[in-house]
């Protein structure tokens, strides 16, 4: 048995060519507020206790695979997949795939995101 406690998440960095258009895609599709205090080129978005940051991609440095299944998984905040469905479609996304918990999307860079009702059992880990 190990004796080392998890690591929980700190931050997860995106880069990108449009921090604006990304920032606003994160603030709509997933209602992600921007932390108060900011540093470097970047903007934050409050994850809970950790962070989404979004910094400036250099011109030369390659933007995520067409089509490539990586993705970063958030919890649904609506009620059901429905309404989250319904609201997704309202901001004039689609949605490419889905299972009975998780509904899949791309962000503006071709990033695959996930919004998922699958409640995790509550033990430690």
């Amino acid at each position: 048995m190990s004796t080392t406690r998890p690591h929980p998440l700190h931050h997860i960095a995106l880069r990108t060519r449009d921090v604006d258009r990304l920032v606003a895609f994160y603030e709509q599709a997933l209602g992600l507020g921007r932390w108060p205090v900011q540093a470097g080129s970047g903007v934050w978005l409050s994850l809970g206790p950790a962070v989404l940051m979004i910094e400036r991609a250099d011109t030369d440095e390659p933007l995520p695979a067409a089509g490539a299944r990586d993705l970063l998984a958030f919890a649904a905040a609506d009620a059901s997949l429905d309404a989250t469905r319904a609201r997704l479609r309202s901001l004039g996304l689609t949605i490419e795939a889905e299972t009975a918990h998780t509904l899949y999307f791309r962000d503006p860079d071709g990033r695959r995101v996930a919004l998922s009702d699958f409640a995790f059992p509550n033990e430690t880990r």
